[in-house]
Parts: C-alpha cells; sequence; structure tokens
C-alpha cells in the first residue's frame, strides 16, 4: 500500500517526487513487537523538515498514516516515510513548504544477511546529516563496486576519513575489542544511536589504513541490524568475532516501541 497524507496516492502525486528528488525519508522495520528506535525515527523526520522545508512536522499525524498502512501487512516488514511537498518545481525550490507525508511498505528479510564485502571510495554525502532521497551518488558507486564483484560500498572523505557505506553506518572492533565509530560527516543512523547508547565505544578518526587494520568490521542499518563485514578490498575480517556477537544479541534485546 502507498498512501500519501493517508489517501491513495497518483501518478500525478508522485510526479513532481520523480522529477526533482527533493525530499527526505526514514525507514523502520516494523516487528511483532513494535520498532526499535521508533522515537528517534520521528526525531530525525522532525529535524530533517526543519532543515529541509523549514517546516515543522507532526509526528502525530506521520504515525497515524503508518498506522493505517499497515493495517492487515504481516509483520515483519519495512516502512519508509518520505516527507516533500508536491509543489516543487527545479527553477523555485523555496517555494515549496508545506510538506506532503508518503507512507510505504514492503516486506522485510528473516534470515541474517550474508556478511558484506566492501569497497572503498572517495565519496562524500551532500547534506550527509539529512537522510534525503538524493540517492544518485551513494548507489552508483554502489553498482561501481558490484561491477567488480564487490557487495558494496564503503566511503573515504577527501580527507582520507572513512565515514560510511552505501545505505548503512560502519564500525570497527579495535584489537582491544573495544567498539569504534568513525568520526566523519556522516548519517547519525538509528541502528547506530541504539547501540551506542547501550554498549561502550567510541568515536575516533578512522583512515582506511586504520580501518583495513581492525580486528573486526561491521555495518548497521534499520533493515540488517549488525552485519559482520567479511572484507575491505583486499583485507579479510573475521565474522565471529565475539565482539560482533555481542553488539549482534544486544541489538536483537532491545525492545520496540508501541505504535
Amino acid at each position: 500500500m502507498v498512501t500519501l497524507d493517508g489517501k491513495p496516492v497518483s501518478v500525478t502525486d508522485l510526479l513532481p517526487l520523480a522529477l526533482t528528488n527533493v525530499g527526505h525519508f526514514t525507514s523502520m522495520r516494523v516487528d511483532t513487537d513494535g520498532i526499535r528506535g521508533l522515537s528517534l525515527h520521528m526525531e530525525r523526520l522532525a529535524r530533517d523538515c526543519k532543515v529541509v522545508w523549514d517546516a515543522e512536522l507532526d509526528t502525530g499525524r506521520v504515525l497515524n498514516y503508518v498506522r493505517q498502512v499497515l493495517e492487515g501487512e504481516a509483520r515483519p516488514c519495512t516502512i519508509r516515510v518520505t516527507i516533500y511537498d508536491p509543489k516543487v518545481d527545479l527553477g523555485h525550490p523555496l517555494a515549496a513548504q508545506e510538506p506532503h507525508i508518503l507512507v510505504t511498505v514492503r516486506g522485510a528479510g528473516t534470515s541474517p544477511p550474508e556478511p558484506l564485502c566492501a569497497k572503498s571510495v572517495v565519496y562524500e554525502r551532500d547534506l550527509p546529516e539529512v537522510k534525503h532521497v538524493g540517492l544518485f551518488g551513494a548507489l552508483y558507486a554502489r553498482g561501481a563496486a558490484q561491477r567488480t564483484d564487490f557487495d558494496d560500498a564503503l566511503f573515504v572523505g577527501r580527507d582520507g576519513r572513512v565515514s560510511e557505506g552505501g545505505t548503512w553506518n560502519v564500525g570497527f572492533v579495535d584489537h582491544q575489542g573495544a567498539v569504534v565509530w568513525p568520526q566523519a560527516p556522516v548519517l547519525p543512523g538509528v541502528t547506530m544511536a541504539l547501540l551506542q547508547r547501550h554498549t561502550e565505544h567510541r568515536i575516533d578518526v578512522v583512515t582506511l589504513n586504520q580501518a583495513t587494520g581492525m580486528a573486526a568490521a561491521f555495518a548497521t542499518n534499520t533493515s540488517i541490524g549488525v552485519r559482520p563485514l567479511v572484507a575491505i578490498d583486499d583485507t579479510t575480517f573475521p565474522v565471529d568475532h565475539p565482539v560482533l556477537r555481542h553488539l549482534q544479541l544486544t541489538y536483537r534485546a532491545i525492545p520496540g516501541e508501541s505504535l
């Protein structure tokens, strides 16, 4: 089901989003006990709405529309909430200041994903602190990595700092068993934020050389939880490191928030 402000969406409604690609979103995995980090997802939408549209977002309305779309849906599933203004146009983007709420739903996998093999690429997302719909650069990098038999791209800034993956945050385990998150312009992921709340960690500069010298590496996002990295470029990592197992168990133990 796809709705715009709680009503069936039309092609005309979607054309501005497709043709201008201006908006922001969040994706949430819905399990039988609710959504992990639901309040953080709503905070993200409200924060990004202020940045992108200079407008306040009624997250209560968002939740009502999400509940409506979820009626009759099997769980687990993935809900995506996209905020955009159908009046936006290329010539006058600032004229669009009345964002609307697009809600879509799709199935979610139940099996743990395979470990991830990542290719490092020099890339920096536009406005990285916002989860915006401008995914061309990230998806182009992903496709380029996949053409060389990698699963995805790991972004490295022009300053040499590792930042994040195509649609995931990256973390590392050093040789003392400490969890290290890169200090760089990144999307503040909800899964990353939840893990930081529940585990000891540090945030530090991680260059590519430092990254490939770590004891283990992992990716996080709402869809995959904690996914081991088996390789970055030619460097391989163990996927059964005990800290990775601890992170996976910790994340799974975080209760969902009720809608």
